[in-house]
């Protein structure tokens, strides 16, 4: 039976490449961690840093390799968000808030954040809650329309849109298919 030495910070999700650095090289380790990381996606410093952290490279270690990927441009939080609020918004309809809630899950500065879904105009972030919602209409037929009413809004707060902005559009496509909403509210339900 063959032994194999563990080092601190070995895993099973350890790449062979991690493996094989000296154990006394943590710097070089931490370099390999990061490219491995980022060959696949895309990044935050602070999710680096976690993973770092993870596998017990030391913070000052950790520190400089970081700073020095931010140097040459590997690691760009601002980049990142804005690639994220792009692939997100248009990908899979999320508001500014929703947005701006997963960066912050990912460590963006919030300075960052702020820039990157200022780009989202209102006029843009409706339109897209109308296309969800046009998407979706044809799920609803057959219910009644305060049931449709919740499920579309509802839909679209999930999706962290505002719920006056919300309310008006699905009134709006409501309208459209002929329901009756002048009893309904105008905020809130």
């Amino acid at each position: 039976m063959v032994r194999r030495t563990e080092w601190p910070g070995d895993s099973p999700d350890s790449s062979r490449a991690e493996k094989e650095l000296s154990p006394q090289d943590p710097a070089e380790r931490a370099r390999a961690i990061c490219l491995r990381l980022l060959t696949g996606t895309p990044r935050t410093r602070k999710q680096l840093a976690d993973a770092l952290r993870k596998r017990e490279v030391p913070d000052e270690v950790a520190e400089e390799v970081l700073s020095r990927f931010e140097d040459v441009g590997l690691i760009d939080d601002a980049a990142f968000a804005g690639a994220w609020v792009e692939s997100r918004h248009h990908g899979r309809g999320l508001a500014r808030r929703a947005l701006a809630r997963e960066l912050r899950t990912k460590g963006v500065d919030a300075e960052l954040i702020d820039e990157a879904v200022g780009r989202l105009d209102s006029d843009q972030e409706e339109e897209t809650a109308r296309e969800l919602v046009a998407r979706k209409l044809r799920a609803t037929r057959g219910l009644d329309r305060d049931r449709r009413l919740r499920r579309l809004a509802g839909m679209l707060a999930r999706k962290g849109y505002p719920e006056g902005m919300a309310l008006r559009v699905v009134r709006q496509a409501l309208e459209a298919e002929g329901e009756y909403t002048d009893d309904l509210p105008h905020e809130g339900f």
